[in-house]
């Protein structure tokens, strides 16, 4: 049953079965597991984040696709929610109208930029793609009466998913059963589902031809398969699971804007974490973007501490300091593409 529900992709390492297990406990258990508002955040945002992470990895890992536009698609995903709920009657109609619409725009962009662009080099589609996401990314500041502008938008969801809602008297483990509640479990939920699927299509034949495609693109298109077709298939998938994922931190934070959703900072962690956690497997997007995020929200307070605990230290002090975090975030990332060139997946893989 387990093996049908991943695809007979399994970890293939006893190592990474175990990481995985501890993630997937840890992020269904979250709320009880780790109480308090900032480890829920940081739970939920994690993952929205293996969900986006995993849907460039389909284009990047699988199709061979580099593009720059993927906070594009995420961040048409939050717009539409946040339009529609702005504009619409509080409930759940708007969550599912904005899902749809954005969901249908972003299918619609990366088919036509996919059908234009792909025919040309890697360089030049990545060049397009980065070119668009600038050009989307300066309309939605500039039309400021429609998105809030630079402020962004801030917007009702549904009392039911709200701290404000209680869903039964009493704490379950010392949790309050509230609205947010089950707005995490909506996230985890749907963040799973994505995962399920995406990790579905990369086992099944279209996903096998999308390897070959990236393997070598001359042979595949020799023995009669269409690449474009297939890269522009791949492109529409990830666009829509990107844009499903960027729903789905919209109605989290019931806040959207530029630096939250269609930044290049975002592309740029994406790109990190896939890197990380190894291109081409999507449990790499699981472990790349589990201790990204951690990393992130948590990696200048233990700085903070060790400084502290040495404080009667010469010098040693001084680079732990908590201001440098980002320092020692760049140097972990160095160190993990130098001891692991191929992603920690793949190289827990390879010692199997």
């Amino acid at each position: 049953m387990l093996t049908k529900l991943i695809s007979g992709d399994n970890p293939r390492s006893p190592v990474l079965t175990v990481i995985l297990l501890a993630i997937l406990i840890g992020l269904a258990f979250a709320p009880f597991l780790f109480p308090g508002v900032r480890s829920l955040e940081t739970a939920a945002r994690i993952c929205i984040f293996i969900v986006l992470v995993a849907s460039y990895d389909l284009m990047l890992g699988y199709g061979g696709i580099v593009s720059f536009a993927h906070t594009m698609f995420f961040g048409m995903g939050a717009y539409g929610v946040a339009l529609a709920c702005a504009h619409m009657e509080r409930g759940f109609l708007p969550l599912v109208v904005g899902t749809s619409a954005g969901a249908v725009v972003a299918i619609v962009v990366a088919f036509f930029i996919g059908l234009f662009s792909l025919r040309v080099r890697a360089i030049f589609f990545a060049m397009i793609t980065l070119a668009v996401a600038s050009a989307v990314a300066v309309l939605v500041s500039q039309l400021s009466g429609l998105t809030g502008g630079e402020d962004g938008l801030n917007f009702l969801i549904p009392r039911e998913l709200t701290p404000a809602f209680t869903l039964a008297d009493g704490d379950l483990f010392g949790v309050r059963l509230n609205g947010k509640l089950l707005n995490y479990y909506l996230v985890f939920l749907g963040s799973l589902g994505l995962f399920l699927l995406l990790l579905r299509i990369v086992n099944s034949p279209f996903g096998r031809v999308l390897q070959a495609v990236r393997e070598n693109d001359f042979r595949a298109e020799a023995i009669g398969y269409r690449v474009v077709y297939y890269r522009t298939a791949a492109t529409c998938i990830s666009a829509t699971v990107a844009s499903l994922a960027g729903s789905l931190f919209a109605i989290w934070l019931r806040y959207v804007g530029p630096d939250t959703t269609l930044s290049f900072e975002i592309m740029i962690d994406i790109l990190l974490m896939v890197v990380i956690g190894g291109m081409g497997t999507m449990y790499g997007a699981v472990v790349g973007a589990t201790l990204f995020v951690v990393a992130q929200n948590y990696l200048q307070e233990l700085m903070g501490v060790a400084a502290k605990a040495l404080s009667g230290l010469p010098v040693l002090p001084l680079f732990l300091d908590p201001d440098r975090w980002l320092l020692w975030l760049g140097l972990l990332f160095v160190l993990s593409v130098y001891f692991f060139p191929s992603g920690i997946v793949g190289r827990l893989r390879q010692r199997r």
